[in-house]
């Protein structure tokens, strides 16, 4: 039989049948009385309500704000003049208040409101261990029961000392009171609603809960309870995957003593950013407004940022100077150097014997000469090294045209000839910038393009899509030489640049890291200043971390106290 879907034009609201959608149905209810018509009508009125209602609550994942809804949906289906939601706290051993709300005494406590409770709550057994039916709430909770009271003062069975002792003190009278258990879909009671006070529309006095009042509130009371528990679980399964999240990113910091604490300072700068981007009305960004769901995304991409790094090899992560491998091989060019010494010594023996001897007209002060300079000379040369392996910002030309030359020196090892340097030291040696070779820079490089395979094969929700683009872009440039993908301006999302910056930023401040030292605040934003004017970062978005002191936010809660200093506030603009 198919039906109108909305009334005629000719039925006004006032009709008794106004809330009868069906054409056929109402045709044959228009002969029947008019008492018989309302009820009929507030009947469809109030399953029409609770469909809408059910929607409403199953749509809302705001917990504080959905618990409010039902407790106002609850007293307005009863025209009641208060109530209160109770939940079930995690050992089920007592109730807390969530929500407490009285209309004639302006009463709004709990949700959204700016008042929290801080009531004790409701303990569902004695100190002995028996149940403690003597509060309603706590009774109802236990056994599930509904409880309608016309009158809470002439009742027995129940204690409502604390009702009697707030009435005295604010002048209100409590009286009839229907009190519902919560009831999710696996049949446990998860909380408990309490209504007081119903309220006769025309002579405003308090009556006791029908019937009608009573059935509806159990029916709305196990939608509520379904949706509680629905909303619960769907929080509790993000809050897993947060911390799974940063289990796994406090994993991939500890694998590197040096790089501990890397990501957390990312994502919290990232979100940091994100934010007062937020909440800026000015400039290109001002148009950019990301919801909760949004910003989440972000969070979770900045944790994941650096996943790849759970494969890069740790003797390259942890490669704190230009000749470590397993160890700092310096160690064993030191042993050569010592060997260079011996042999010295030993030349300069030989020398002296062979004047004893009487085999050399040479003075006898030249070896002595000779070989203090020959010393001298290979510990510079040593120390010349030492400095060289640890790296820096920049090693020019001719320093490494000098290790090319103390490498060709010769020494006699196992009396075998060898040079006092290997080709690979040498190649390392020689790294004009930093500890790491260019193959060891890929190797590091890579990390991205792990980063971005990992977190593509894992099965988003909707919310959660472009989270691997996301983390997969925080090394890319806006001029397009950038990793791994070389994308450019109008391939570069928003979010992608605010994670680039904060990793920048995080990285030239660190402060600890084996082949540099943190630099200063000034220093580190001349450098972003730079970065910006190249386009290697988005120069909008710098604008904004300049101008909203971004940068001195950060600091005072992750840098050193020494590497704070004055920075130029029109640097970038």
């Amino acid at each position: 039989m198919k039906s109108d879907q909305t009334p005629p034009k000719n039925i006004e609201s006032s009709d008794p049948l106004f809330h009868i959608e069906d054409s056929n149905l109402r045709n044959k209810l228009l002969n029947t009385p008019r008492e018989v018509q309302e009820y009929i009508s507030s009947l469809c009125g109030q399953v029409k309500d609770l469909s809408k209602i059910g929607a409403a609550l199953s749509a809302e994942r705001n917990l504080p704000k959905l618990l409010e809804m039902i407790l106002e949906e609850a007293r307005h289906f009863t025209n009641a003049d208060g109530g209160t939601l109770y939940m079930m706290s995690d050992d089920e051993k007592s109730m807390r208040f969530e929500i407490v709300q009285t209309d004639s005494l302006n009463i709004r406590m709990g949700g959204t409101s700016s008042k929290t409770i801080d009531w004790y709550p409701v303990r569902l057994f004695q100190q002995d261990g028996k149940p403690n039916h003597a509060m309603v709430s706590a009774h109802v909770a236990l056994t599930g029961e509904v409880v309608n009271i016309p009158d809470v003062y002439d009742v027995e069975g129940f204690d409502f000392t604390g009702t009697r002792a707030f009435d005295n003190k604010t002048g209100y009278r409590s009286k009839s009171m229907l009190v519902v258990p919560m009831r999710n879909h696996e049949d446990e009671i998860i909380g408990v609603l309490q209504l007081l006070n119903a309220i006769d529309p025309i002579s405003k006095e308090s009556i006791p809960f029908s019937q009608s009042d009573q059935e509806l509130i159990i029916s709305l009371a196990s939608q509520a309870a379904i949706a509680v528990t629905n909303t619960r679980l769907i929080h509790d399964l993000e809050q897993l995957l947060e911390s799974f999240i940063q289990v796994i990113a406090a994993a991939i910091d500890e694998k590197s003593p040096y790089t501990g604490g890397h990501i957390e300072r990312v994502a919290k700068l990232t979100l940091m950013i994100a934010e007062t981007v937020n909440g800026i009305n000015y400039g290109s960004y001002a148009s950019l407004n990301m919801n909760d769901d949004e910003i989440r995304e972000l969070r979770i991409a900045a944790w994941m940022h650096d996943i790849g790094k759970i494969t890069t090899p740790e003797y390259v992560v942890d490669k704190s100077t230009k000749l470590e491998t397993i160890y700092d091989r310096i160690n064993t060019i030191k042993t050569r150097f010592e060997i260079l010494k011996k042999d010295a010594r030993i030349e300069l023996l030989e020398h002296k014997l062979r004047i004893a001897e009487g085999k050399s007209l040479e003075d006898i002060g030249a070896p002595e000469e000779n070989y203090r300079a020959r010393i001298t000379a290979i510990e510079e040369n040593l120390a010349f090294l030492e400095k060289a392996n640890i790296g820096g910002e920049f090693m020019e030309q001719k320093k490494q045209e000098r290790v090319n030359s103390i490498g060709e020196e010769k020494i006699e090892l196992n009396r075998q000839p060898m040079n006092l340097l290997s080709e690979d030291e040498i190649k390392n040696l020689c790294i004009p910038k930093g500890t790491l070779t260019d193959k060891e820079r890929r190797i590091i490089n890579n990390h991205v393009v792990m980063t971005i395979k990992m977190l593509e094969k894992l099965p988003y929700p909707k919310k959660l899509r472009r989270v691997a683009e996301y983390a997969g872009g925080h090394h890319e440039k806006l001029d397009g030489t950038g990793y791994p993908n070389g994308l450019a301006d109008d391939q570069l999302s928003p979010q992608a640049r605010i994670m680039a910056l904060a990793d920048i930023f995080e990285a030239l401040t660190a402060r600890d890291r084996p082949y540099k030292k943190g630099k200063t605040l000034s220093e580190a934003m001349r450098i972003m200043g730079f970065m910006a004017k190249d386009r290697h970062i988005d120069p909008e978005l710098f604008k904004i971390f300049v101008k909203e002191k971004l940068y001195m936010k950060y600091a005072e809660e992750y840098m050193d106290p020494s590497q704070i200093d004055d920075v130029d506030p029109d640097i970038g603009q």
